[in-house]
């Protein structure tokens, strides 16, 4: 089924083309609050600020242009990425979240009430880091703002992070998609057409520079979802079982296959490693006026901690700590939606069992060892893509991906997020025709 015909078939259905205008209706809302800009802010020079920081612009993509515009929604979900990164790590840590998350759908809304107080904290912190970088001396966005102005300002961002994160709870519970993902993809989409337009329309060898870069994103596409897609397809036979041994009758063993995604993790690991390198950046604002060594130190940070540094150096460091986070994260989320202990349970119980391997610990240690080699060749796909794709474009068309915050990233991050959301339509068609077929 393409997207077309599902989208065709989706709006025919009442109930899923309500799914679909809600969830279209929350994004343009999103799009609404994202052109709402905090009075005070200089225009020309956020402009010069984001021309200069290629982090800010990556940032500022995923934000829907919110952040260089410096709207209610300059942040984003980020801060709320950050609050389920750090509740998914502490599930691993603490025993108690470890209880609290096998405990249902009460101890789910639990730890989701903890993310949301923890998103309003690091909300709070990331909008005071934003509002002191802003009215820096080397910024000078904000001029001189008063402390009631700093009050204000960030108890207006941290509520525009609040509300993306409620408009995505929506989406996730009333709409089509994961809201927060979707979110995402709305503002990376929003932000592509004017930022081609605006450097197509500056040269006539842009224009040829911006085919170039075309052709190449039609061929990452195909290839993107060509590894999405991809599986890893474990035979699976199960036993027969007897249903009446007096009558004889039993239902005979079949054959089957255990899919296993390449790319389990999705883009995940791409939004996690991106708001853990943001992290510098925010704290550095914190200590830019300090003397001494802080004060050096957070200087050097806020000047080199971007993917276009000034040096080799600093581009090798950047971009090497952040290869490795996607990878970090690639296992560590793959960890966390496929554990090959439950599968193992999960298939003895149901009598079914890989050929050759014993059912139970054999069969668990078999699937780790088969989900770590096509997980490691995932994770580098994530890489590649998200770090080396824009430097080799770059070399290809002449384009810096940073003059349009353009790249693997975005390309990956729109690619996958509409694959899933296109699964989840097809998913509620089928559930569509089989209760048809039962009543």
């Amino acid at each position: 089924m393409n997207l077309l015909e599902a989208l065709g078939q989706a709006l025919r259905i009442p109930e899923l083309r309500r799914k679909l205008v809600f969830t279209v209706l929350l994004l343009l809302v999103f799009r609404i609050l994202a052109s709402i800009s905090i009075p005070g802010a200089d225009p020309n020079k956020l402009q010069q600020l984001f021309q200069g920081n290629s982090l800010l612009g990556l940032l500022n993509l995923f934000s829907g242009g919110g952040l260089s515009t410096f709207s209610v929604v300059a942040m984003g979900v980020n801060p709320y990425i950050n609050a389920t990164i750090i509740m998914q790590l502490m599930t691993v840590v603490s025993v108690r979240l470890k209880e609290l998350s096998k405990e249902g759908e009460q101890g789910r809304k639990k730890i989701t009430r903890y993310t949301r107080w923890l998103t309003v904290a690091l909300g709070a912190l990331q909008a005071y880091g934003l509002t002191v970088l802003f009215s820096s001396q080397q910024v000078q966005v904000l001029n001189n703002p008063s402390p009631g102005t700093i009050i204000s300002i960030i108890i207006t961002l941290t509520a525009g992070t609040v509300m993306l994160m409620w408009l995505g709870e929506l989406i996730t519970e009333y709409g089509v998609g994961n809201g927060v993902s979707l979110v995402i993809f709305a503002g990376i989409i929003g932000r592509l057409p004017g930022s081609l337009y605006s450097y197509g329309s500056t040269s006539s060898s842009h224009v040829f520079q911006l085919v170039g870069m075309a052709v190449i994103a039609v061929l990452v596409t195909m290839f993107i979802i060509f590894v999405q897609q991809a599986q890893r397809k474990v035979p699976v036979q199960s036993a027969q079982r007897v249903i009446n041994p007096r009558a004889g009758t039993a239902i005979p063993s079949r054959r089957n296959f255990l899919p296993l995604r390449v790319n389990a993790a999705g883009v995940i690991p791409i939004i996690f490693a991106i708001s853990i390198m943001a992290f510098p950046t925010i704290f550095s604002n914190f200590f830019q006026t300090a003397s001494g060594a802080v004060g050096s130190a957070a200087n050097w940070i806020r000047l080199n901690w971007q993917p276009n540094g000034p040096s080799l150096f600093t581009n090798l460091l950047y971009n090497g700590i952040y290869f490795v986070l996607i990878l970090g994260f690639t296992y560590f989320y793959t960890a966390v939606v496929f554990d090959p202990n439950d599968v193992a349970d999960n298939l003895k119980k149901s009598s079914t069992f890989i050929p050759g391997i014993r059912p139970g610990r054999s069969t668990a240690e078999y699937l780790s060892r088969v989900m770590n080699r096509i997980t490691f060749a995932g994770a580098m796909f994530l890489a590649v893509i998200t770090v080396a794709l824009p430097l080799i474009t770059s070399v290809l068309t002449g384009v810096s991906t940073t003059s349009l915050y353009l790249g693997g990233t975005a390309v990956l991050i729109v690619v996958g997020v509409a694959l899933d959301t296109m699964k989840q339509i097809e998913t509620q068609l089928l559930m569509r025709q089989y209760r048809g077929f039962i009543k």
